[in-house]
C-alpha cells in the first residue's frame, strides 16, 4: 500500500503518468465489499506452474474454486500439489469457459499466463466485478495498460500487480532518501536489467503440437500459427507476438524505484532513443539493446537522463567505474547519480560512508501487507489499496517500459516523441501500430 503526495484521475486525462501508487491512500468505496476476515475468499488462478506456483501457493490458503491449465502435463503437477493440500478445484483449459461457469463463486483470479494473455484474461475478471492479480508486466502493449486501468477504476475492484520489489523495504527506503535530498537533485539513472529475450529470422519450422498442450488455447489473442520451437514453455518472452522482450520483461522490476523516486508518472510527455541495439525480426525482438528516456522536469525535479540497458556486457562507463572505485560489483541494479553524490536502487548513498553520514529519514510511506497476493488479500478484507494496483501504479510504469519498445523498432538515433495523455508516438506516427494489437475473435480486449 502506497502514500503519495496527489491522486491523478488516470481514466479522465487518459494519463498513465498519473501514476500515484505514489500518490494517494485514500480509494473509493468498492463493488465488492469486504469480507468477514475469518471468511475464506474464493479464488481461481489462471496458469498455475512455473510462475504460477505462487499463486497456486495463495489459493491454497484460501478457497480454491477453479485451476486453469493449457497444458495437461502441468495440470497434473500442479493438482499433486493441490489435492495433498486437501483442495478440488474445478479444472479448465481455457478461463473463458470457467469464468463464465464459476464467476458466482470467485472473489479473486490470480494471473501467471504468458504476457499475451495478461489483459485478457485481467479484463474478463475486472468486467465480472472480480478482484485481479496479475504477474508483470501488466500488458503486452501500451493500450491495453490503459484499459485494464479504465476497467478496474470503472468496476471498483481491487487490483495487484507482481513486481515482487515494490511491497519490500529497501525501494520505500530508496524514495525516502531520495526525497529527503540524500544526493541532491538526480539528473541520471543507469539500469541494468539482466536479460536478453529476443532473436533474429523468421518463424521457425513446424511441428506437431505435443501431446496433451491446448495450443488454440495457448495462442488465445494471437493470430494463428503452427506450433514450433522455442515457445512454451518458456521462450516466448523473446518473441514479438507473445511476450514483450527484455525491457518488458524485466523493467517493471528495476525501473519501478526510478519510475517511483523520481516522479516520472508527473511527466506528461518525453522522448525516448535506442542508442544501441542487435538482431531483430518481424518474429523477433532486438536485443542487445540500450534506451535512453529524456524526462522533462516534474515539479521542483530536474530534468532526467534515463538509461537502461540489457544486460551487464552493456554497462556504462559511469557503473564500471564506481564498481572499481568503491569495490563494488553491479548486477541488476539502478545506479542513481545527483548533484551532490550517487545512490544504488539497494538502498545505500555511494560510499557507505556518506550512506552513514547522511540524517536517516523518517519512514513516511505505508508498508506493504507481505507480497503481491498477500497484500491484495488484506486490501480485500480491510478496505485497503494494494502497492502495485493498475490505476496507480501497475499501469503507468508498464507504460513506461513498453515505450523502450518503440524506441528499438524505430531504431538507432531516432528520438520518439510521446504523449502520455494522447498515448500517442506525435512524430513518428507509424510506431503507433506498435502500441495496440488486433485480437482473434473471441479474446479480444
Amino acid at each position: 500500500m502506497q502514500a503519495r503526495s496527489t491522486r491523478r484521475d488516470f481514466v479522465k486525462h487518459s494519463a498513465l503518468a498519473a501514476g500515484a501508487t505514489m500518490a494517494c491512500s485514500v480509494a473509493a468505496p468498492y463493488v465488492l465489499s469486504a469480507p468477514e476476515p475469518s471468511k475464506k475468499l474464493g479464488v481461481a488462478v489462471i496458469a498455475g506452474d512455473g510462475m504460477g506456483q505462487y499463486s497456486t501457493g495463495e489459493a491454497l490458503k484460501e478457497r480454491f474454486v477453479a485451476l486453469v491449465e493449457v497444458d495437461d502435463a502441468r495440470m497434473a503437477n500442479v493438482m499433486k500439489r493441490v489435492e495433498a493440500a486437501g483442495q478440488k478445484p474445478k479444472t479448465y483449459y481455457d478461463y473463458r469457459k470457467m469464468l463464465d461457469e464459476c464467476h458466482k463463486e470467485i472473489d479473486v483470479v490470480l494471473i501467471a499466463t504468458p504476457d499475451h494473455h495478461h489483459a485478457p484474461a485481467a479484463i474478463r475478471a475486472i468486467n465480472l466485478g472480480k478482484h485481479v492479480f496479475c504477474q508483470k508486466p501488466l500488458a503486452h502493449n501500451i493500450r491495453e495498460c490503459y484499459e485494464l486501468a479504465k476497467a478496474a477504476k470503472e468496476k471498483k475492484v481491487l487490483t495487484q500487480m507482481g513486481n515482487q520489489g515494490h511491497f519490500g523495504e529497501t525501494i520505500r527506503r530508496v524514495v525516502e532518501f531520495i526525497w529527503a535530498g540524500a544526493i541532491g537533485n538526480v539528473v541520471e539513472t543507469h539500469t541494468i536489467l539482466g536479460r536478453n529475450f529476443g532473436g533474429k529470422g523468421g518463424r521457425p519450422p513446424s511441428k506437431p503440437v505435443p501431446p496433451g498442450l491446448h495450443w488454440d488455447e495457448w495462442l488465445g489473442p494471437a493470430p494463428y500459427r503452427d506450433y514450433h520451437d522455442g515457445l512454451h514453455p518458456f521462450s516466448w518472452r523473446s518473441w514479438r507476438q507473445f511476450g514483450t522482450g527484455t525491457i518488458g520483461d524485466m523493467a517493471c522490476h528495476h525501473f519501478d524505484a526510478p519510475f517511483w523516486a523520481l516522479k516520472i508518472y508527473e511527466a506528461k510527455q518525453w522522448t525516448v532513443e535506442c542508442l544501441h541495439t542487435t538482431g531483430g525480426s518481424e518474429e523477433m525482438f532486438p536485443q542487445d539493446n540500450v534506451v535512453v528516456y529524456h524526462i522533462p522536469a516534474r515539479g521542483n525535479m530536474p530534468p532526467l537522463k534515463f538509461y537502461a540497458y540489457d544486460h551487464a556486457g552493456l554497462k556504462p562507463q559511469i557503473m564500471i567505474e564506481t564498481e572499481k572505485k568503491y569495490d563494488r560489483k553491479f548486477g541488476e541494479f539502478c545506479l542513481f547519480v545527483g548533484d551532490r553524490g550517487m545512490m544504488g536502487s539497494d538502498g545505500y548513498i555511494i560510499p557507505q560512508e556518506k550512506h552513514k553520514e547522511f540524517k536517516q529519514p523518517e519512514k513516511t510511506l505505508p508498508r506493504a501487507h507481505g507480497g503481491p497476493i498477500e497484500d491484495l488479500y488484506w486490501a480485500i478484507r480491510n478496505d485497503g489499496v494494494p502497492s502495485s494496483n493498475f490505476v496507480d501504479s501497475a499501469a503507468p510504469l508498464t507504460a513506461f517500459a513498453l515505450c523502450g519498445l518503440l524506441a528499438q523498432f524505430a531504431g538507432v538515433g531516432k528520438k520518439v516523441e510521446w504523449d502520455v495523455e494522447k498515448m500517442q508516438c506525435t512524430n513518428m506516427p507509424e510506431l503507433n501500430q506498435y502500441v495496440k494489437r488486433e485480437y482473434r475473435k473471441g479474446w479480444e480486449v
